[in-house]
C-alpha cells in the first residue's frame, strides 16, 4: 500500500512539474509573484504589529501545539507560531490584533496558510519535506539576527539566508532544514500559496486544497488554535 501511495505521489509531482507556470525549481524569484513586492514595501508595517505580538512570546503556541503532526521537527518550545489563516480557517482575534498585516494577506491570490514563524535562539529544524507540491512556500524576513551565516535554510543542496524586508520562495517538497544558531529571534511571515498551474491541473489543485481544508488534520489544528485563543484572550485583555 505504501509503495502504491509513493508511486501515485510521484506521478502527481511529475504532472505538476510539467504543468507549473512558474517552473519546477528549488527557489523562485520575486518577479514570478508580483504580490510579494507589496509585502516587501510594507514589511516595516508588518514588523511593527509583530513587535506587539512578541511582547507575549512565551504565551504563543508552539507549532506542535497547533499541529501535532509536526512533533518530529518541533518537539520543544523554541518554534512559536501566530496564525492568521490556514486553508479556509481565519484566526479572527489574531487578525484583529494585526489589522494592517491582515489587509495585506487578504490581497494575496491563492494564499492558503499565513502565520508568524518565530524561531528562538539555538533552534534547529531537522531535515523534512512537505507532502503537497500544489503549494509554494513563502517567507518574508521580519527579524533576522546576525551573523548571517548562523541563521540559514538549506533546500535540497542550496543554502539561503533571510534578509529583513526581503522575500524567499521555495518548493518545500524538496528536503529542507533550518538553523538559528544566533542569540536572537528569527521571525518570518510564513505563507503557503497555491502553485500557478495550467488547466486542467489547476482545477485538480483547487479541489485538492478543498479536501485538505476539510481534512482531520486541519480541523484538529483549528480546534487546537481555538482552545489556545481562549486562554490567550485572558492574558491580553
Amino acid at each position: 500500500m505504501k509503495a502504491l501511495r509513493r508511486a501515485v505521489v510521484k506521478k502527481l509531482e511529475n504532472w505538476v512539474a510539467r504543468s507549473s507556470l512558474v517552473g519546477n525549481s528549488t527557489f523562485f524569484s520575486v518577479e514570478q509573484f508580483p504580490w510579494a513586492t507589496q509585502l516587501e514595501e510594507n514589511w516595516l508595517v508588518i514588523r511593527k504589529e509583530l513587535e506587539q505580538v512578541l511582547e507575549y512570546v512565551d504565551e504563543l503556541p508552539n507549532f506542535q501545539d497547533i499541529s501535532p503532526r509536526q512533533r518530529r521537527i518541533a518537539n520543544d518550545n523554541r518554534w512559536k507560531t501566530y496564525f492568521f489563516f490556514a486553508f479556509g480557517f481565519k484566526a479572527t482575534k489574531n487578525c484583529e490584533r494585526c489589522p494592517e498585516t491582515t489587509k495585506l494577506l487578504e490581497q494575496i491570490p491563492g494564499m492558503k496558510v499565513a502565520f508568524f514563524s518565530i524561531l528562538a535562539p539555538g533552534k534547529h529544524i531537522p531535515e523534512h519535506r512537505g507532502k503537497y507540491i500544489g503549494v509554494i512556500r513563502y517567507h518574508l524576513g521580519l527579524m533576522v539576527p546576525e551573523p548571517k551565516t548562523a541563521c540559514r535554510i538549506r533546500v535540497n543542496d542550496e543554502v539561503a539566508y533571510w534578509e529583513e524586508g526581503k522575500s524567499l520562495l521555495f518548493d518545500d517538497t524538496f528536503p529542507h532544514e533550518v538553523w538559528n544558531d544566533t542569540n536572537g529571534y528569527r521571525v518570518v511571515l510564513f505563507l503557503d500559496i497555491v502553485r500557478p498551474l495550467r488547466f486542467p491541473l489547476s482545477v485538480v489543485n483547487s479541489l485538492a486544497c478543498r479536501l485538505i481544508a476539510a481534512s482531520p488534520i486541519i480541523q484538529d489544528a483549528k480546534a487546537n488554535h481555538e482552545s489556545w485563543e481562549k486562554r490567550f484572550a485572558e492574558v491580553v485583555k
